[in-house]
């Protein structure tokens, strides 16, 4: 944590906030507190503590921006946590020649200004104590409670003369896993990485941008799914400005440019749209958002030549949901709407806990505007987040909890003794997880990155009800490790949607997902599967398994405990009837003494509907009415002949039996037909694919009434997950 600050002499790169504001017009400009003279700061805290009735002048701000959030916080932990900071850090300096309290008491106005409760203010003013001071967690535990410590000790740097060049990634590692029971963990951390990127002046440029490229990889994604806007958008500017200095002044000259001109059709706009709200009576405040230097660099590099309705968006704020709708009723009534931008992010929340309709509108010049509604709620969560949610372990009775998230996701007291946290997502689930899996600290710290690096979600239902959070690009190998961990070793297939489907399958957005277990114990994960796994818990279980097993790893086209002869063929003779052809059904036509061939495509049987078509030699060929083959063959202009089922209900069928290849399947499945009353007649084994099994047989049956039990018991032999009647699904090919 321990931060350097900014060599006077060193200019930091402008942050969006201070440029936007500096060169836009007055109308355009955020209202916000002037920045604070951290060189006062330091020299109050040189001061020392005051008497114990009042505080210190040092936190003043910090009182000023917590109260204005919280109005009846009790302030008494913040007077202690400062006072035991000042004191430990004092004769400390950084290396701008402030004193080193000024970093704590950055960072905690940071947090106090998104409207963080008492508990993280505590935590953030002593967050550096146990690692530069002689402070000891079980003393701050002592002074300030078990939650307090818990904070601390989650944002306290391993050290590395203990952990040497790992000690960075196992520090995160450990900072992850304190999040995972605190998400008020990490908002201290991108705090105090915020304002360390503030004055990274000081520091020489390699070390400026090692610690810019952690941030652009790890802390900014991470302030991203935690939805804190605030502090994301400015630590992606300040990277910006590290990482590409020459692309960060341009986006400023553009900034500067767009700001001198006189005529700004977002004011315009937003005037329209206050007239329209106003004349439909509802109550909403309209401004203008400038967006900030990534946003403008990201736009440009799409669009090309930026216009004025480039540089911002209008953000429209009311008091309830319902009138979000009514507003862009109103606005798409009275204006031109963009029908292609509307995202209803209120219905479908992202991940991150944002909420808000986006639309657009366009002007008769042909610039678009884009435009976002929500409550001031959505508001507030959408610039800070979990931040803004308080503490989610809280009674209903702490009120300095609740003041914070009373209206807004995790209002819901948990149960009495539990930690129910809810923002705790579904991807920091899954990071955790696939975390205890990481062998060493270089592939913890390369698949966090990657893994971070995957910023949308998708939502997949599982066939009980419940739900699987996956990132988007996920197959149905990343679900089945997602559902399963190390047991999807022996998942054979999925369907999807009802459908069966490989293991490759894509999977997207509120698709239910049913997964095909194997029972054999031997079952491995095939070797291909690394290909069509997205997401660290699927790639390292996999990759864990096949190194711990060399020359293992069933292709995928072998699954493993398959010992059937694929060239497995059994004919019992063609028992002929009559002519010399194969007996099936009693089928009569409607053309006396022509011969009746049952169609091999869909092998109809009684009580099936069917039809014929007559074909070379005076065969007339009888299909089920649904088969493709009829209507490819009357498109044709072929002549219908009429057909219906003799008394003889013996037939003729062939049956797809799908299943996992394991030994003694087959002697298996050719023991259940021949106890349900079947004789094969023929039989195929197609070539395994994906640790699945495809069975063709053709049977004759007796009566046609004992179809639908046979069909249940090769259903019921183990490892059979599907039994069907042969349909084509292409059409026929030109018949004679």
């Amino acid at each position: 944590m321990s931060a350097e600050a900014t060599n006077p002499s060193t200019p930091v790169p402008v942050v969006p906030t201070a440029a936007t504001a500096a060169v836009a017009p007055a109308s355009v400009r955020r209202k916000s507190r002037p920045r604070i003279d951290l060189r006062r700061l330091g020299r109050a805290a040189l001061l020392g503590p005051t008497a114990r009735d009042r505080l210190p002048d040092a936190i003043g701000h910090v009182v000023e921006a917590h109260r204005a959030h919280h109005p009846d916080a009790d302030l008494e932990p913040l007077r202690r946590a400062y006072v035991l900071a000042e004191s430990s850090h004092r004769g400390q300096m950084r290396k701008s020649g402030e004193p080193y309290i000024t970093h704590p008491l950055a960072v905690t106005l940071i947090l106090a200004e998104l409207g963080a409760e008492t508990t993280t203010l505590t935590a953030s003013l002593l967050h550096d104590t146990v690692e530069d001071t002689e402070v000891t967690l079980d003393q701050v535990c002592e002074q300030f409670g078990e939650e307090v410590r818990y904070l601390v000790d989650g944002v306290t740097k391993l050290e590395k003369v203990d952990y040497g060049a790992a000690a960075e990634p196992e520090t995160f590692r450990k900072m992850l896993v304190a999040t995972g029971s605190d998400v008020r963990v990490m908002s201290i951390k991108l705090a105090d990485r915020l304002h360390n990127m503030r004055t990274l002046g000081v520091m020489r440029r390699e070390k400026q941008e090692r610690i810019a490229g952690v941030t652009r990889d790890v802390l900014i994604p991470l302030a991203e799914r935690l939805g804190v806007q605030a502090l994301k958008t400015e630590l992606e500017d300040l990277v910006f400005a590290i990482l590409h200095p020459e692309e960060y002044e341009h986006t400023r000259e553009l900034i500067a440019e767009n700001a001198a001109r006189t005529a700004d059709p977002l004011a315009v706009v937003a005037e329209e749209m206050r007239g329209v709200l106003r004349e439909a009576g509802i109550s909403a405040e309209v401004l203008i958002r400038p967006r900030h230097f990534v946003s403008v660099h990201r736009v440009a590099r799409k669009r090309g030549q930026l216009r004025g309705a480039d540089f911002g968006r209008l953000l429209v704020l009311v008091g309830e949901d319902a009138d979000c709708y009514g507003v862009l009723g109103e606005l798409h009534t009275c204006m031109t709407p963009v029908v292609s931008e509307f995202k209803d992010f209120i219905a479908v929340p992202k991940f991150n806990l944002y909420q808000s309709l986006h639309t657009a509108v366009a002007r008769p010049d042909g610039q678009v505007v884009e435009v976002l509604i929500r409550t001031h709620q959505m508001h507030k969560v959408a610039e800070a987040g979990v931040v803004a949610l308080g503490n989610p372990y809280a009674s209903g009775t702490d009120a300095t909890a609740t003041d914070a998230s009373a209206d807004g996701p995790g209002a819901d007291d948990p149960a009495d003794g539990e930690r129910a946290d809810p923002t705790r997502p579904g991807w920091l689930s899954r990071l955790l997880e696939w975390q205890q899996a990481a062998p060493d600290p270089d592939t913890f710290w390369s698949t966090l990155r990657e893994d971070l690096a995957q910023d949308r979600e998708i939502t997949v239902f599982r066939p009980d009800g419940g739900t699987l959070g996956l990132p988007e690009g996920a197959s149905c190998v990343d679900a089945a490790y997602g559902q399963y961990g190390e047991d999807a070793h022996a998942c054979i297939g999925a369907r999807v949607n009802g459908r069966l489907a490989t293991l490759s399958t894509v999977l997207k957005d509120g698709d239910t997902v049913e997964l095909l277990m194997g029972q054999d114990p031997a079952s491995e994960p095939s070797r291909e599967w690394l290909e069509h796994a997205h997401t660290p818990a699927a790639r390292i279980a996999i990759q864990r398994w096949l190194t711990t097993h060399p020359g293992g790893g069933a292709p995928a086209d072998e699954p493993a405990g398959y010992r059937a002869d694929a060239d497995f063929r059994e004919r019992r003779g063609h028992e002929s009837g009559p002519g010399g052809r194969p007996q099936g059904a009693d089928v009569r036509t409607d053309r006396p003494g022509a011969a009746v061939r049952l169609a091999g495509c869909c092998t109809p049987v009684p009580p099936d509907e069917i039809t014929g078509f007559p074909v070379r030699g005076g065969v007339v060929t009888v299909h089920r009415v649904e088969c493709v083959a009829v209507a490819h063959m009357k498109s044709r202009g072929r002549t219908e002949i009429g057909v219906r089922w003799g008394e003889s209900t013996a037939c003729r069928v062939t049956l797809v039996a799908e299943s996992f290849g394991r030994r003694g399947l087959l002697a298996d499945l050719t023991e259940a037909i021949a106890l349900a009353g079947g004789d094969i007649v023929s039989a195929t084994v197609e070539p395994p694919s994906e640790q699945r099994v495809r069975h063709t047989y053709t049977l004759q049956l007796p009566d046609a009434a004992g179809l639908p039990s046979l069909m249940r018991a090769m259903r019921d032999v183990p490892g059979v997950y599907d039994v069907s009647r042969t349909q084509n699904q292409t059409p026929a090919p030109r018949l004679p």
